[in-house]
């Protein structure tokens, strides 16, 4: 009776692992089937800038305190490698879900990216300056598109009209690291933002 009963339990463990596995396969599956199919939906600025064969990494809705704040979707070539993604072009756009003034999404950006790697009074001064004059006031329902050029800086659009650039190599980086840096401060986020890179 032990014996069966051990059997059974044994052949139960199976059944579940290979259940668990199959269910893993076809999520993988289904992300990167969407990956393909939201490649032709993808905005008209991330078109241009890929020359029409853009690849839609990852998508997330970021919520803080239960409050839904925007949905981000990041976009790469097709042989975007996320242990490199600071030596490669990206787009990343966020669809904002509820009003913002721009300075308080300049000052955010520049608390997130002192918080992963402290900043010199010299470099929070200025690139919040610079921050302050590129980012509007959005609405929900409105949104920001960051380009980032490993050699050349990033490129602010607001609603695919461009704002301005940003020449700083290193605030571009440091700014897009908010989302996709190991030491950012939402780990979720950057997961799902590069979970269509996964192998």
């Amino acid at each position: 009776m032990t014996t069966r009963r051990t059997a059974l339990t044994q052949m139960m463990r199976a059944a579940l692992v290979c259940c668990a596995g199959g269910l893993t396969a076809t999520a993988h599956a289904n992300l990167q089937e969407n990956t393909k199919s939201n490649s032709a939906a993808a905005p008209s600025a991330v078109r241009t800038f890929f020359r029409g064969t853009p690849r839609l990494i990852g998508q997330h809705r970021f919520t803080y305190w239960g409050f839904e704040v925007y949905d981000a979707s990041l976009w790469g070539s097709t042989a975007f490698s996320p242990q490199d993604w600071a030596k490669q072009s990206l787009v990343l756009e966020l669809r904002y879900l509820r009003d913002f003034k721009g300075a308080d999404i300049a000052q955010r950006s520049i608390d997130e990216m002192h918080g992963q790697r402290a900043l010199s009074a010299a470099q929070k001064q200025t690139w919040a300056g610079v921050l302050q004059s590129l980012i509007p006031n959005v609405r929900s329902g409105e949104r920001l598109t960051g380009i980032y050029t490993p050699d050349k800086g990033m490129q602010l659009l607001h609603q695919d009209r461009l704002l301005g650039e940003v020449t700083d190599l290193d605030l571009a980086q440091r700014f897009f690291g908010i989302w996709l840096a190991p030491e950012t401060s939402q780990r979720q986020l950057r997961q799902q933002l590069l979970a269509g890179a996964q192998p």
